[in-house]
């Protein structure tokens, strides 16, 4: 091993570490006209909230801000990493362009309806 190998090994350690990242707990519930995501992102403020479909992948990420009081600093900490990452591969049933996104009290709620094509539709019979 060489310093060019130890040089190399040392900005990959620090890109991963750049980019670690907690994954958030999210429930998906499917119903006849979509689905919703229900994403735990506690610490994390809207302006730090960063939402992203792009081609059939969404991607949810939030930086995390844990604010220490002045004077006192953290014995022991649960939140280890300052920023929650998660990505899903939509199904081309859905339709990315109708997104609908609420956050309250660091919960993420996502609704993604089906496509027309995708949605059940009734079938009159007739009689001949």
């Amino acid at each position: 091993m060489n310093d060019q190998t130890d040089v190399a090994r040392n900005k990959e350690e620090s890109r991963a570490a750049a980019q670690a990242a907690l994954t958030p707990p999210v429930d998906v519930f499917e119903d006849a006209t979509g689905i919703t995501l229900l994403a735990d992102l506690p610490g994390v403020p809207k302006d730090d909230l960063h939402l992203q479909v792009e081609a059939e992948t969404l991607t949810i990420e939030g930086e995390v801000r844990l604010e220490v009081p002045e004077g006192m600093e953290a014995t022991h900490a649960e939140v280890s990493l300052p920023r929650y990452r998660r990505v899903f591969t939509l199904s081309r049933e859905l339709d990315t362009d109708k997104v609908s996104a609420e956050f309250r009290n660091g919960v993420l709620t996502l609704r993604i309806p089906k496509a027309e094509h995708a949605q059940p539709r009734r079938i009159d019979v007739e009689v001949a």
